[in-house]
């Protein structure tokens, strides 16, 4: 008996190790993307000696995607944990594909907030296109179906009497492909970017039409970040390290004694020179980034509701159900 004992005993010991191990694993956290510059998680997480739990607590990937909207299926199958959404798309996974568990956690970018960048529809300055009115019978490029740009002009448009399929078309396109697109004739009017609307082909080619913060008539919340809330739930420590990570980056980014260095990132990432960047990017000539990670949900709400009147969405939330800003809270009051 003794020995059946010390075999069980022993049996046990390894079994209870291996269990603590797999417990002590790191929790991969996938978070989905679609446009660098215009969104930068993925190149913040490149900086060095400024993480402090990630590979510890947490593991991190960035799966890319053409637009907010292509993230339905993925997150829907736990193909990735943590997805930027615009309000549309937001709305859209909750009332269309049945999330009912999506859970806002963090802002990732903000438009037209006062002071800052809001991002401008352009159209050709010596091209037929003088009024919004004009873009009947034209193309219209858009980031992808569901995409806050998508929505905005959208929304412009419908306000002045132009429907889509019926007054113009919308062909997807990456926004740093927009502009030689529309020098070439292929789209009439194109969404630009921080990156693109500096670009000096654009600057000498193109003139704006409207801006996005024209569209919803005030400052947007552009895109969020949410997850699933048994992921969340389940792995809240994690993600708490991951987010206080995300903002320790982030600032580093935005203190202007790291920006040369924080820009010869994005040029790594992008491989585009620095120069491209140098005027605007991690400026207040840039999107606003809010550096505690919280999100302006009246603005969210503000967007669904105004594309609901306009007939782009049927049945709006309320968007204050749908988000857990606890997490983020947490990790903001880590950083010193």
């Amino acid at each position: 008996m003794r020995w059946v004992r010390s075999v069980l005993a022993g049996v046990m010991a390894v079994g209870f190790g291996a269990l603590s191990a797999r417990a002590a694993e790191p929790v991969k956290i996938r978070v989905a993307w679609t446009v660098v510059p215009f969104e930068v998680v993925p190149v913040l997480f490149t900086t060095t000696g400024v993480m402090k739990h990630l590979g510890t607590s947490y593991t991190v990937e960035f799966p890319h995607f053409q637009s907010s909207a292509s993230m339905f299926t993925s997150l829907a199958s736990g193909e990735i944990e943590l997805a930027s959404m615009s309000a549309f798309t937001f709305n859209a996974a909750i009332q269309r594909a049945g999330m009912s568990d999506l859970r806002i956690v963090a802002d990732e970018y903000q438009d037209g907030v006062e002071g800052y960048l809001t991002g401008q529809f352009v159209v050709l300055k010596d091209g037929p296109v003088q009024k919004i009115e004009d873009l009947k019978g034209k193309v219209v490029a858009s980031f992808g179906l569901g995409s806050s740009g998508d929505m905005a002009s959208r929304v412009m448009l419908r306000r002045h009497g132009l429907e889509d399929k019926r007054d113009y078309t919308v062909i997807e396109a990456n926004g740093n492909n927009m502009p030689a697109m529309l020098f070439q004739h292929k789209v009439d009017l194109i969404n630009t970017t921080g990156f693109t609307s500096r670009d000096p082909d654009v600057i000498a080619k193109t003139r704006p039409l409207f801006t996005r913060r024209e569209a919803f008539g005030g400052p947007s919340q552009e895109t969020i970040f949410a997850g699933r809330g048994e992921f969340l739930s389940k792995n809240r420590a994690a993600v708490v390290d991951y987010l206080e990570d995300y903002l320790r980056a982030l600032n580093w980014c935005l203190d202007p004694k790291n920006r040369a260095a924080a820009i010869a990132l994005v040029s790594a990432f992008t491989k585009a020179p620095p120069s491209r960047f140098e005027a605007w990017m991690f400026t207040k000539d840039d999107e606003y980034r809010d550096p505690r990670g919280m999100p302006k949900l009246e603005n969210f709400q503000h967007a669904i509701d105004v594309e609901r009147e306009f007939g782009l969405i049927q049945t709006p939330i309320d968007v204050k159900k749908y988000a857990d800003l606890s997490m983020v809270t947490e990790a903001a009051a880590r950083l010193k």
